[in-house]
């Protein structure tokens, strides 16, 4: 009997009744944490680029890149947190006098940091 192409690439198959099934296996993807962002890409590609999500998931590469959105997301928040902060006078000294008006402050801008992100980086990307 001739060798399939799988064969003839040193694939090995099994005999299940009158089937040869391929010994098929996944490649170890390297398991990394997706934080927030990275799971609000991966629901919003889910919802709005299909072609793209299963592309990604179907290669093995779906989480090595929610993880490096999820990275550049993290560092542009904290960033822009640190930038809208300093322009706006939100300081240790407010933290100390005040600590109620910070608090309130502090939430307007980790509000509008992430509106930001989820903006320019989350739907845009």
């Amino acid at each position: 009997m001739e060798k399939s192409l799988f064969e003839q690439m040193d694939g090995t198959c099994t005999q299940a009744g009158d089937y040869l099934l391929p010994n098929l296996t996944v490649p170890e993807e390297e398991q990394k944490s997706i934080g927030i962002w990275g799971q609000r890409y991966a629901r919003y590609l889910k919802q709005h680029h299909k072609i793209l999500y299963y592309n990604l998931l179907t290669s093995w590469k779906l989480n090595a890149h929610l993880t490096e959105i999820d990275r550049q997301a993290e560092e542009m928040f904290l960033r822009l947190v640190k930038q809208m902060a300093e322009r706006e006078g939100v300081t240790e000294q407010l933290k100390a006098e005040n600590q109620m008006e910070w608090v309130c402050r502090m939430n307007n801008i980790r509000n509008r940091a992430a509106e930001v992100v989820n903006t320019e980086l989350v739907i845009s990307s």
